[in-house]
Formats: C-alpha cells, structure tokens, sequence
C-alpha cells in the first residue's frame, strides 16, 4: 500500500512512517518545514493546506498526525482536515486523524467529555476545545473513508513496543480512561493494522493497553 503521512517529523509521525515502512508499504512523508536531523525515504515539504490532488494521486491513505499546541495554530487540525476531504471526496484514499483525549466520552449517554472533567488539565483546554471542533467537523463527512483515533490519557513517546493493544469506542469511563496507557510505537501498530485489514471506517476509536 501506499502512505502519506502529514506531520511526519513530529514524534507520531515518525513512529508511523517506521511502522508502514517495516510492513512494507511506501510512505510519503510530508511536513510544512524541513527538519536536518531526520531523513525519510520520501518527503515532500509543503504545507498540509497547500496539498494537491496530484500530490496525493495513487495513494491509498493519508494519515494526518499533526500536532498544533498553541491558540495561533489550532485552526490548522480542522483547517488540514477540511482541505483533505475535499481533495478525498469521490476517490477510494482513506484519511485517518490522530486526535486527543479530551474529546472521549466519559458517560455512556455521550453527554460529558473528558474535558468536562473538573481536573482536567486547564493549559490544554483550550487544545481539546479545537479538537472537538476537529473531530466534529470530520464527522460531517460522510462521503469520504474517515477515521478519527484517539491515544489513551497516557500517551508515551518512550515506551516500549509489545505489539499488542486495545481498540474501545466512543465512551470509556473516567477511572479506565484516566489510567488508560499506550506508547507512540504500539498507536502506530495499531493505526497500520486498521488501514491493513480495513476497519473502522466512518468511526471514532481509541487505543489503549
């Protein structure tokens, strides 16, 4: 298969391009900037908004691991995913978003988000504000082959790879969630399985240990 991963120099990112190339697949790495202490196979530097249906003709999935971590950039998750649907729409190419927590459920009516916790962090409120409104909007798609994977509460970028995880859906309860872990290298087996055996289409998930 063929891949493109948006945001590929971010820690995400590179553990994805690692995890498709080990299986096989040809990756695409794309960034809006160019980074001198990380080489890829294949990388195209522009921005996720300034993509072309040439530059995504003939793949088969576009995984967009972008992280935006200040007001002045969070328009760019709704912003990137807006613009890749539009380029999808009528065509077979799989988009696939790596979101947050804070946007789970955490009651079975779907009525409260983590981020109505009243200890949620509050320096990255307003982070999961933009991402509901990243993930709502992805929602509204319903022509094209989305899907929207959230990471657990504790997301490690130096944990160990084992291969092994758990896919839940829309609502896991607070407790569970809380002490929910997953490492970078084990997001990204899962995230190339479920593009490998096709699952999850149209469908928000979350990956946990």
């Amino acid at each position: 298969m063929k891949f493109i991963v948006i945001g590929a120099y971010g820690k995400s990112g590179r553990e994805l391009v690692k995890m498709a190339e080990k299986n096989g697949h040809k990756v695409l790495a794309v960034a809006h900037r160019k980074h001198d202490d990380i080489h890829f196979k294949h990388e195209l530097i522009k921005s996720s908004v300034d993509l072309t249906a040439d530059d995504i003709d003939g793949y088969d999935v576009i995984i967009d691991a972008i992280s935006a971590w200040t007001p002045v950039t969070f328009a760019i998750h709704t912003d990137t995913a807006v613009h890749i649907a539009h380029l999808i729409q009528g065509t077979s190419i799989r988009y696939i978003k790596i979101g947050g927590t804070g946007t789970m459920y955490i009651n079975s009516e779907h009525t409260k988000m983590l981020r109505d916790w009243s200890d949620y962090p509050k320096a990255i409120l307003a982070l999961a504000e933009a991402l509901i409104a990243n993930l709502e909007r992805i929602r509204s798609f319903s022509d094209i082959a989305w899907t929207y994977v959230t990471p657990a509460f504790n997301y490690d970028p130096n944990g160990k790879y084992t291969g092994k995880y758990q896919i839940g859906g829309e609502y896991v309860d607070l407790n569970t969630l809380l002490n929910s872990y997953i490492s970078y290298k084990d997001m990204a087996k899962a995230i190339i399985d479920m593009v490998e055996q096709h699952l999850y289409i149209r469908q928000r998930i979350v990956v946990l240990n």
